[in-house]
């Protein structure tokens, strides 16, 4: 009868035992418990701001939760230092360069650390390392940035607004040229002449393209002149020649004006003694005369009786000879 009564309480403690085992169990693996026992590092992060950071919240590397923020304390005069229990195993992906940065579990949920980057050159992560922090913006700072936003765009909008306003009057280059309407005729004007120009232009550059053309045609002279040297050297020696009887007239003028200009020489005497002048004049002038009476002896002689036979014979045998010819 003893023995029953012992019985009982060794079965009622073995069910309590079994029921408490699956308790714990189904906590631990409901709540993630069981990462409590996982073997971690700490490694640490300094922020001038955690933003509502509190001990507990989740770590994350690549979208995979690593490990949970262990612990919060001052350092320094306003520095917050964070202490994060990272996973042993993931330690081997997480760099001594890479960055942490305070992030939020979806749009409104709890915040979160997010470690990233890193480079191959860098060795892993150890035990009390102390990670780099970006700095981010809180939202309170966001929303003062889009405040400053706002108000340079409507600093914006008030100086277009002014703007058009001058430009509807007429006010400025602008709007001159927006509302007069004879600065659109000479614009149009000045188009025009544009086009003109550019037409003549043209023309112009299509006289060049055919004597550019007619330089490699053969038998042209600007062909002959460019690849002949026979014809160069003829014209170059032609050109020679003009420059020659060029300086030789120009010397001949010259020494004829300094012979003028001396009154000793002959041509000197003529142009400055009004007397040697005269009797060149006389002497001229009784040649003539001379000529003119010896013309008439030979007309006479041709008529005296002694000398007629003599001239007859000699017209007679100039006619002969010029039908012989």
């Amino acid at each position: 009868m003893n023995e029953s009564p012992n019985r009982r309480a060794v079965v009622v403690g073995l069910f309590v035992i079994i029921g408490l085992t699956f308790l714990l169990g189904g906590i631990l693996l409901v709540g993630n418990l069981h990462e409590t026992f996982n073997n971690k590092i700490g490694v640490f992060s300094l922020f001038d701001d955690v933003n509502g950071l509190q001990k507990g919240n989740n770590v994350w590397y690549s979208g995979v939760k690593i490990g949970t923020v262990s612990n919060l304390s001052f350092h320094g005069k306003s520095q917050v230092e964070v202490k994060i229990d990272i996973e042993t195993k993931t330690r081997k992906y997480i760099r001594k360069d890479a960055k942490v940065k305070i992030s939020s579990d979806g749009f409104i949920g709890n915040k979160i650390l997010v470690i990233y980057g890193g480079t191959e050159k860098s060795p892993e992560v150890e035990e009390g390392d102390t990670l780099e922090v970006e700095k981010s913006f809180s939202s309170v700072e966001i929303i003062n940035t889009l405040q400053d936003n706002n108000k340079n765009i409507l600093v914006i909008t008030n100086d277009l607004k002014t703007i058009t306003k001058k430009l509807a009057g007429g006010e400025g280059t602008i709007g001159k040229l927006l509302n007069d309407s004879s600065v659109y005729t000479n614009i149009n004007a000045a188009t025009a002449s544009l086009k003109i120009a550019s037409a003549k232009a043209q023309l112009l550059l299509g006289s060049l393209e055919t004597f550019s053309s007619n330089l490699n045609k053969e038998g042209t002279l600007a062909n002959e002149l460019t690849r002949d040297t026979l014809v160069f050297k003829s014209v170059k020696a032609s050109v020679m020649q003009f420059q020659q009887l060029a300086d030789t007239a120009s010397v001949f003028i010259s020494n004829l004006k300094q012979a003028g200009s001396n009154p000793n020489s002959p041509i000197g005497v003529m142009l400055h003694d009004e007397e040697s002048t005269a009797r060149l004049k006389e002497t001229i002038k009784n040649l003539e005369s001379s000529s003119k009476k010896l013309d008439e002896d030979l007309e006479a002689a041709q008529h005296n009786f002694l000398l007629r036979g003599f001239f007859k014979k000699k017209v007679k045998d100039a006619k002969s000879e010029n039908k012989t010819n």
